[in-house]
């Protein structure tokens, strides 16, 4: 007798293994039957979904999938069944994909029979709401991309189903390329140039996805055409007010990676009087949580490299206080409080980048200092970044260094988290470091007492470029116009073999800021006449290749080296490492004659401290210059058009007496 199905809704165990049985039976008619029974069961309840799952109901039907036999009516119950499970929670999907479910759905959407297709794509576009889904079966048959590409021209269901499982299996360089090799940009044209929401909004989010940081596709999107029109004016009609919001932020978010990719300048009216305003509406308080706080990550990453636009979104309708309203909880949970604040903290930071007046309208703005040190103590990596994010960018401000910083005392949790914060959070926390450490910084005495030293030495042994560099930096700002005891815990700590090892790192960045930190140490007589007594020989063994005329270093690389000479000729004993060196002296000789200035300065500056007439044993030393030819070419460089060199030969000059 059949059991009426209103019954089994609040099924107790023993209905659901029955029902999971009964799938396998070899009455056709018994399995399409259960199946029928156990959708109806599981379709708006997730009790039910975990139960079926317990009783292993995906082994059922996985196997019935895979049955030559199984009609194509039991074969499409399943496929919605399975869809239906995964809409339970990430833990069910997680259990269902250790069944391979993805490649049956994906041979699935081959089949001939339309209606077994499209329960196909209807469950394989659930199945990726969840980011528990792996997007590598979609890219393991190129069948797969073309049979997605060929449904967006299919029925309405179809298509959008596609657009969104392409939007979301779009996550990489190599997955644009391909998508776009395959055919997808030009597929896409029609659902957004279409007057149906629910085919825009899809297909937007794949350009979105196809476009980001990507030239060589930002370019074919601009060409792209749908009636004789162009891509770009389709989305520049989705922008306007009276265009749902989803829409409008999808179409000012592609139009955003195109402005980023270059194939829209940052000045054209497009961006300026319609993406950029477009964006700063959609953060306002009446809209949807979701949508503000999308719309403030993409604000943020269209004006990040770009003064200009930050200065007009700063005073784009109130976008500071608008923004500043994000970082209070009012009646949201906390995973909503927690997206709220990062895409805050991170449109903060884009605003911030460039201009010392709007920093200081953020700072000022109600306890925005105070959510951001909350933020950097935050359990979630998502708004610990963000938050350090916005420090780092209000850091470059030196007058909020003098004051608000040291007031918020910032460099605490700062600190903290440079002891155990993932690669990512440290990058930019150890960026944020180098700006505290500035000479004018009141918190630098403070992070040197917390241990910055030993940190900042570690860091100069990771193995990431950005970070070994910020290591450098810090290092460098910390010896700038430090006193004695600074500079030999830096020594002490950082050790010269590792300064050395340094100095022939594959980043010239690297090299660079190890120069500049030598310079700084090598600073003040006493100091470089100690160092040099107990350094000197090593430290002419590095900085001797560096300045070798053949040599491959850039030009910057060998004026910071010129500069390091110039500062050991400043030292009462350790000139010496220069003067009993004639492959220096010719070197700096050649340096005069170069046509760069900077090279020309900065050897003109080391020949100027060791002709110092004041000093003890000048004369000597002058004779050698003048013997050397040196002396002339300082003569006849006294009427150049420059005023900086100028102002270097007649110091110079005025030393030979």
């Amino acid at each position: 007798m059949k059991r009426d199905v209103g019954s089994l809704l609040f099924m107790d165990p023993g209905d659901g293994m029955g029902l999971v049985e009964q799938l396998l039976s070899s009455d056709a008619e018994i399995s399409l039957e259960a199946a029928r029974n156990i959708k109806n069961v599981v379709i708006g309840s997730k009790a039910n979904k975990k139960a079926f799952i317990q009783h292993d109901i995906a082994s059922s039907l996985v196997e019935l999938l895979r049955r030559e036999e199984t009609s194509i009516d039991l074969a499409v119950e399943a496929v919605v069944i399975l869809g239906s499970l995964a809409r339970a929670d990430d833990e069910t999907v997680t259990i269902l994909l250790a069944h391979s479910i993805i490649p049956l759905f994906l041979q699935g959407l081959k089949n001939s029979n339309r209606r077994l297709a499209e329960a196909c794509i209807r469950s394989l576009r659930t199945f990726y709401i969840s980011h528990q889904t792996p997007v590598d079966p979609i890219y393991e048959d190129t069948s797969n991309i073309n049979c997605l590409i060929q449904l967006l021209c299919g029925t309405h269901v179809e298509s959008e189903c596609a657009a969104h499982i392409l939007a979301r299996c779009c996550q990489n360089s190599s997955h644009q390329t391909l998508l776009a090799r395959s055919g997808l940009i030009e597929a896409l044209v029609p659902l957004v140039g279409s007057s149906n929401p629910k085919l825009q909004l899809p297909a937007l989010q794949c350009y979105a996805a196809l476009s980001l940081e990507n030239e060589i596709i930002a370019d074919m999107m601009k060409t792209a055409t749908f009636k004789n029109e162009s891509l770009i004016e389709v989305l520049k009609r989705l922008l306007p007010g009276d265009k749902p919001d989803a829409i409008r932020l999808s179409a000012a978010k592609c139009l955003t990676n195109l402005c980023r990719a270059g194939a829209l300048p940052t000045t054209d009216p497009l961006v300026q009087l319609k993406v950029l305003p477009c964006l700063v509406k959609l953060c306002k308080k009446d809209k949807d949580i979701s949508i503000r706080a999308e719309s403030a990550e993409v604000l943020g990453y269209l004006i990040e490299e770009d003064a200009n636009l930050q200065q007009t979104a700063a005073i784009a309708d109130h976008l500071i206080p608008t923004l500043a309203n994000y970082l209070r909880k009012n009646n949201l949970n906390d995973e909503e409080y927690a997206r709220m604040r990062e895409t805050a903290l991170k449109a903060f930071a884009s605003l911030g980048a460039s201009d010392e007046d709007i920093r200081k309208k953020i700072i000022e703005t109600e306890s925005t200092m105070d959510h951001v040190v909350m933020g950097i103590e935050d359990s979630r990596i998502t708004v610990q970044l963000a938050a350090v994010k916005c420090l780092h960018s209000l850091s470059r401000s030196v007058h909020q260094l003098r004051t608000t910083f040291q007031d918020n005392a910032v460099w605490k949790p700062l600190m903290k988290l440079l002891q155990g914060a993932s690669e990512e959070v440290l990058k930019v926390a150890s960026s944020a470091v180098c700006n505290l450490l500035l000479e004018f910084s009141p918190s630098k005495e403070s992070i040197l007492e917390a241990g910055a030293v030993k940190l900042l030495v570690e860091l100069t042994k990771h193995e990431n470029n950005a970070l070994r560099l910020n290591g450098v930096w810090g290092l460098m700002n910390m010896a700038y116009q430090s006193d004695e005891n600074t500079k030999n815990r830096i020594l002490e700590k950082l050790g010269t073999r590792q300064i050395f090892r340094l100095l022939e790192d594959v980043d010239t960045q690297v090299v660079m800021k190890t120069l500049g930190l030598m310079r700084n140490l090598l600073s003040g007589r006493d100091n470089i006449d100690h160092i040099m007594a107990l350094h000197g020989r090593d430290v002419m063994c590095y900085l001797q290749p560096i300045i070798d005329e053949t040599g491959p270093q850039i030009w910057e690389v060998k004026e910071q080296a010129l500069c390091i000479l110039g500062n050991i000729a400043n030292g009462r004993t350790a000139k010496d490492y220069l003067m009993s060196d004639d492959g220096v002296l010719k070197r700096l000789k050649y340096y005069i004659t170069q046509d760069n200035v900077k090279l020309k300065m900065a050897a003109i500056y080391c020949i100027s401290n060791l002709a110092w007439s004041t000093d003890e044993g000048a004369p000597e030393r002058q004779t050698v210059f003048r013997d050397m030819g040196i002396q002339k070419l300082l003569q006849d460089l006294s009427t150049t058009a420059d005023p900086l060199l100028f102002d270097r030969v007649k110091t110079a000059l005025q030393q030979f007496t």
